[in-house]
């Protein structure tokens, strides 16, 4: 560093500097708490709807409760796990990619149409059938496969779980198929279709272990319990979707900032700077002047005056647009 430079490096100047390049510390926004939202999650229900269909959950909880306590005749504890929204083949993709097998009772108006389903993965359909015979010694065996009777008590089980929720329903009754299907998927769903799960943690009082079973049901078909979605919800098709984060960003304020030109000098030439220098652009009298956004180049003008203020003739935008 020349001596020129040590110089001019007083403590004003430095501070002087700092504050011009923006160095000065900035507020600590680490306590500051923002909602990020996934666009690739589904967000069918608002809070309104969503407190409406925790209590749902609930009381689907407390009927399951009773079903198994009157069919297990033991008492039993059931708790809501958790309640997810998924698209149709994301949710399809999870089970697909999941290791542990399930078994799969799909639900409908009628025994022939099926918009929702039951599904118990295999561990949990293997410690059912044992408590249902009532042997609770047997350790849980994976490899092994369900006789014929078991099949069958899984069934009776699991459409009484079914009645537990058609129960629930103000729309219509609920039908459990004839048969619970084990590893193929039962339903046919479009890809964007939204879908709500909701998890169950079952477990015999007193027992520490725990099975887990879930409901898988469209978002539009619980409307009847939840209130009918308004907003995206009532249309949520990708078009919909696409045209409301257009429509938002359109209000989305911009700055724009208007360059006049650009200079390199180097450490020891700006610090050297004083009133009345004069500092030589790269830019000749008759060039246009730049609008940036976000440091990108989107519109050239020409200076002018509007109410006193300084303002800018566009003249020519990088959309393919002249004036």
């Amino acid at each position: 560093m020349s001596d020129n430079i040590k110089n001019n490096l007083t403590r004003p100047k430095i501070q002087q500097l700092l504050s011009a390049v923006g160095s000065a510390p900035t507020e600590d926004d680490s306590n500051i708490e923002a909602e990020e939202h996934n666009w690739s999650v589904p967000h069918y229900f608002n809070n309104t709807q969503l407190k409406k269909l925790s209590g749902f959950a609930e009381e689907l909880a407390k009927a399951v409760e009773e079903k198994f306590t009157d069919s297990c005749h033991s008492q039993f504890e059931v708790t809501i796990a958790s309640i997810t929204q998924y698209y149709a083949d994301e949710f399809i993709g999870k089970t697909t990619n999941d290791e542990q097998k399930v078994f799969y009772l799909p639900f409908g108006a009628n025994r022939e149409s099926r918009f929702g389903l039951l599904g118990i993965p295999e561990k949990t359909a293997f410690c059912w059938s044992k408590l249902l015979l009532g042997d609770t010694e047997t350790e849980e065996n994976s490899d092994k496969k369900l006789s014929q009777l078991e099949k069958s008590l899984l069934l009776d089980l699991s459409s009484a779980l079914i009645k537990a929720l058609s129960n629930l329903y103000t729309s219509c009754d609920l039908h459990p198929a004839d048969n619970i299907e084990y590893e193929q998927w039962p339903l046919e769903l479009q890809g964007m279709e939204e879908m709500c799960q909701i998890s169950l943690n079952i477990k015999k009082t007193e027992s520490e272990k725990t099975t887990t079973a879930y409901f898988l049901i469209p978002c539009i078909k619980l409307e009847p319990v939840v209130g009918k979605a308004t907003g995206v919800a009532s249309g949520s098709s990708p078009g919909n979707i696409s045209k409301m984060i257009l429509e938002h960003l359109e209000q989305t304020p911009v700055s724009v900032t208007v360059q006049l030109a650009f200079s390199e000098l180097s450490f020891e030439e700006m610090m050297d700077l004083q009133v009345n220098d004069i500092v030589l652009l790269d830019k000749k009298v008759n060039e246009p002047l730049e609008l940036l956004v976000e440091g990108r180049t989107v519109c050239y003008g020409w200076p002018a005056q509007c109410a006193g203020k300084y303002a800018v003739t566009i003249s020519r935008t990088e959309f393919g647009n002249t004036a």
